[in-house]
């Protein structure tokens, strides 16, 4: 009895050593969000220059990502708009700097990435969302000389659940469209 669970704790952590650790490319990670403006247009906008880690073990079929978003970042179709959106209208800029997306699960279906399970963190709330991996793959970099792993992955969220509730009332959506590419590099 002891051997078998000496045997198990030792299965475990060569199963959890053998996910690699990886850096979010910033030049290749970004995210971008998309809402209706009163079913005449889709106002969009996106941010760079996001930071964080990845855990990754495909054989085990597990992974966790770390990534946060800087709202000072945020660039939209003019600096007029994206003051705006900075604003306490809505980011709150001032008050709440950072983004985050903090994974608690990644899904696979056989070898494939489906989605990813997490929290974000906006506006100084935190809730439970799960980002559709429209694609997810690994290759060797040729430019890194590492392995590079990452994808697309999609969300639709509802603002007012993290207090963005502004024009909710005079009929502007609520539901956000939200498209997150992510590459990082094996360390």
């Amino acid at each position: 009895m002891q051997k078998t669970a000496l045997f198990l704790a030792a299965a475990l952590a060569a199963t959890t050593a053998a996910a690699a650790d990886y850096k979010i490319d910033p030049l290749h990670t970004n995210a971008r969000f998309a809402i209706d403006h009163f079913a005449t247009s889709t106002n969009i906008g996106g941010f760079y220059g996001l930071e964080g880690t990845m855990k990754f073990d495909a054989k085990a079929k597990t992974g966790s990502i770390d990534v946060r978003i800087p709202v000072a970042n945020l660039q939209s179709s003019s600096q007029q708009f994206t003051g705006h959106l900075q604003s306490a209208d809505l980011f709150d800029a001032a008050k709440y700097p950072e983004m985050r997306f903090v994974s608690s699960r990644f899904h696979f279906n056989g070898d494939k990435v489906t989605a990813v399970d997490g929290k974000l963190t906006l506006r100084g709330q935190t809730h439970d969302v799960q980002l559709k991996a429209d694609k997810f793959n690994c290759y060797d970099s040729p430019m890194l000389k590492t392995q590079v792993c990452g994808g697309d992955f999609s969300t639709t969220i509802d603002r007012t659940r993290w207090g963005m509730d502004y024009l909710v009332n005079v009929g502007m959506s609520k539901d956000v469209r939200i498209d997150i590419q992510i590459e990082a590099a094996k360390q």
